[in-house]
């Protein structure tokens, strides 16, 4: 059995995700069979065949290695304290499933791996790209192993994306698309990914400088927040409070330099 926190290990799991992300580039168009796409609970909320196989992969990949590791992932019944002890991964196998569906090449995978409930190692890969974001902690933050940080630009430069919460659209349209009018009468420009994950690691390389979403699940966040903050930058949810791993939140990332203003702005 390998150890968790090994190089070896490390190496092992960046392979293994990079043959997931070959997986999904095999996909071609997804709706074209009936059977790749199902419907979820929530609004707009789909799951692929893709996911699934993307996680299982995952799962198994991992467990061949780790046997008594446990999983926090999304397509699959989670318990919250399963991340609270011992080795747990937290797993969203394509972030940017509705991206995926409609063929627009912007989802990425993401695996972190908690030990103890505390974040020691979190990836990001982007198939469509080839870039694979990678932290642990303590250790910095990478981009295909090139070093990567945060930017420093000010809230008047700054390119600030979001999260539109689309699966609560009732509860969460209104709030969402008005903290993003109040940031955007207040910085260079708002964008809008899809990806909740890519958004996270291009605040981590500098590309944007914030990015916020009124609800996440650990899935979602859990790997980016480790390389923003290994990059230099901050990540809370929307009251300032540090993000726990075993249930939704809402999130805000950034270069730190503009932090306190984006809370003020989400609050206002």
């Amino acid at each position: 059995m390998m150890n968790a926190l090994s190089f070896e290990f490390s190496d092992y799991l960046v392979e293994l995700i990079r043959s997931c992300g070959e997986y999904m580039l095999s996909a071609g168009d997804v709706e074209d069979e009936k059977g790749n796409i199902k419907a979820k609970s929530g609004d707009a909320d789909f799951v692929t065949v893709f996911d699934e196989g993307v996680q299982q992969k995952l799962i198994n990949g991992i467990k061949d290695k780790l046997p008594d590791a446990e999983f926090f992932a999304e397509e699959k019944d989670n318990f919250a304290e399963d991340t609270k002890k011992g080795i747990c991964f937290v797993i969203d196998p394509i972030d940017g499933t509705t991206n995926f569906i409609h063929s627009l090449n912007a989802s990425a995978i993401s695996v972190a791996m908690l030990v103890d409930g505390e974040i020691v190692l979190g990836i990001i890969y982007d198939p469509y790209r080839d870039e694979l974001f990678s932290a642990k902690k303590g250790k910095g933050a990478y981009c295909n192993a090139e070093k990567i940080s945060v930017s420093s630009r000010s809230l008047g430069d700054s390119l600030i994306s979001f999260g539109t919460t689309p699966y609560k659209k009732k509860e969460y349209a209104g709030k969402g698309f008005s903290v993003a009018e109040n940031i955007f009468r207040n910085c260079a420009d708002i964008r809008r990914s899809g990806s909740a994950a890519i958004d996270m690691a291009n605040v981590a390389c500098g590309r944007l400088d914030g990015f916020f979403e009124c609800v996440l699940s650990p899935w979602d966040y859990a790997a980016g927040s480790l390389i923003v903050r290994e990059a230099g930058g901050k990540v809370t949810d929307f009251d300032g409070n540090e993000l726990t791993f075993s249930e939704p939140s809402s999130l805000l990332c950034s270069n730190n330099t503009v932090h306190d203003k984006l809370t003020a702005l989400i609050n206002k």
